[in-house]
């Protein structure tokens, strides 16, 4: 891993949306960490251990999203429509995800592939941030008590990957 990508973080003290919302800052770093090695024809290695860290992030970032923070959302009945639309975009992104575990990263299209999922979660992070999110606020949800929960259940999943590379 180079100096440039920080771990993510497991932050328990910040609400729901402020939880998420820092996910979503330090993927879409992420990816730009990503464009910035490509850009540099950087070696396949360095691009596949920052490809996995963002696999690795977003994989967690939806199941914690599926798993707590949707089911809340729709327990307070937050627009259904709007929750759909959001468990489709993660399936599309868990498409890209395993294309990009299956493949190297010298494979064709394998960039392109990292940059067009940088670009659906780039959409999905609007969405959520300009219109799920305040629905949210205004349903006057427990974002504390959910983002408690967010980052206990972050944590578990970050500890069983860990678990995985050793």
């Amino acid at each position: 891993m180079t100096a440039a990508v920080k771990k993510p973080s497991t932050r328990v003290r910040a609400d729901a949306v402020d939880f998420l919302t820092a996910d979503h800052k330090e993927v879409h770093a992420l990816f730009g960490h990503y464009k910035k090695l490509c850009k540099a024809e950087a070696p396949a290695a360095d691009r596949e251990a920052v490809a996995m860290q963002i696999c690795d992030a977003l994989t967690v970032h939806a199941t914690i999203e599926e798993e707590i923070f949707y089911p809340a959302a729709r327990a307070a009945a937050i627009d259904s429509a709007l929750l759909d639309e959001a468990e489709v975009e993660h399936a599309s992104a868990k498409d890209l995800i395993a294309q990009l575990r299956g493949m190297t990263p010298d494979g064709e299209l394998y960039d392109a592939k990292v940059v067009v999922l940088g670009e659906y979660i780039d959409h999905h992070v609007q969405e959520e941030q300009n219109e799920l999110f305040p629905a949210c606020k205004k349903a006057k949800l427990d974002l504390m008590a959910i983002g408690k929960e967010l980052a206990a259940r972050k944590a578990e999943l970050m500890a069983e990957l860990n678990e995985e590379v050793v």
